[in-house]
């Protein structure tokens, strides 16, 4: 750890953070990332900025005095940015909306990443409908859809949709278990004026639903973007190898596969293990590299996308 990471205190982070927002546009840009543990006292802070909205969030309660000061902080910071609203979103909170500490809120509120927009819900204090560190994977599939029929599982508010069609895909079939994310993906496409005439929205238990996942294939690009832990449905640890062993039998002859995992707990060598023994027809080729805007103390505990190639 750096003496910044070790000595962090208000004053230094609104030195980065005027350092960070140089640069700043209407695109979504991360300008402090603690979870990634670099900085020992800040741990449970994160800032976004997008567009004029400063979005700050607290992954677990801390002291009155020093969210009171770092609250003033950032009201005085935004009086020399593009920024006329703070949202505090306190995740170590259930079933809690987020605060408007600052400004107005609009109606519609959009992330905006490589001329996309994905629809969020910033009054949520759970996920808010897009995640921004997976900028990389979805450069990647932009990058390689040209002509491809796409997978993308646990498709989530499909962000992952939109960049393949960006990228000239013939036809995606976006997987997840959440009418309502889907219902959200089907606006996103919509909002891009991206028409939908080849793109599926399937409400599916993925684990259970491989004979009509199948039906669409073979696919050419497969996204497998899991949740760690979800109760009642996916739980990395055991189910991950159950989609890799499902792959020879929905992957076209010269299949991509991008596997992504951002578990803390596990490493790169857990999905490759999981390759090598269930799906050994894959070959690794390489771990995309993650966004300088989410540094973290272990590349190990940070967010992993593995890119395999199917060789026959």
């Amino acid at each position: 750890m750096n003496n910044l990471g070790k000595d962090m205190n208000i004053d230094k982070l609104k030195d980065l953070l005027n350092q960070n927002s140089k640069d700043l546009s209407i695109e979504f840009k991360r300008l402090f990332h603690g979870r990634g543990g670099l900085y020992e006292n800040f741990k449970f802070l994160t800032i976004d900025s997008i567009d004029d909205i400063l979005h700050v969030a607290f992954y677990q309660e801390i002291d009155i005095e020093l969210e009171t000061n770092l609250l003033d902080m950032l009201k005085e910071f935004i009086s020399n940015t593009q920024h006329t609203t703070i949202i505090l979103q306190r995740r170590y909170i259930n079933k809690t909306s987020s605060q408007v500490v600052v400004g107005d809120l609009k109606d519609e509120v959009y992330a905006i990443e490589n001329g996309l927009k994905f629809k969020l819900n910033l009054l949520s204090n759970q996920n808010n409908g897009y995640f921004p560190d997976m900028k990389k994977g979805r450069e990647f599939v932009t990058q390689n859809a040209k002509d491809k029929r796409v997978l993308n599982l646990f498709s989530y508010t499909c962000a992952f949709s939109l960049a393949a069609l960006k990228g000239g895909a013939l036809s995606v079939s976006n997987i997840d278990m959440s009418k309502g994310a889907l219902t959200t993906g089907r606006s996103n496409h919509h909002l891009n004026n991206i028409d939908t005439y080849n793109v599926k929205f399937s409400p599916y238990n993925i684990l259970k639903s491989f004979s009509r996942i199948r039906r669409d294939g073979p696919y050419d690009l497969i996204i497998i973007d899991p949740p760690t832990l979800q109760k009642g449905s996916f739980e990395a640890t055991k189910d991950y190898n159950k989609i890799i062993k499902k792959l020879d039998q929905i992957s076209s002859d010269d299949c991509t596969v991008l596997a992504c995992l951002n578990s803390p707990d596990l490493d790169t060598s857990f999905i490759i293990d999981i390759f090598k023994e269930f799906a050994p027809q894959f070959r690794y080729t390489q771990r995309l590299k993650n966004l300088d805007q989410f540094p973290c103390i272990d590349e190990n505990r940070s967010l992993k996308n593995l890119v395999f190639e199917k060789v026959i």
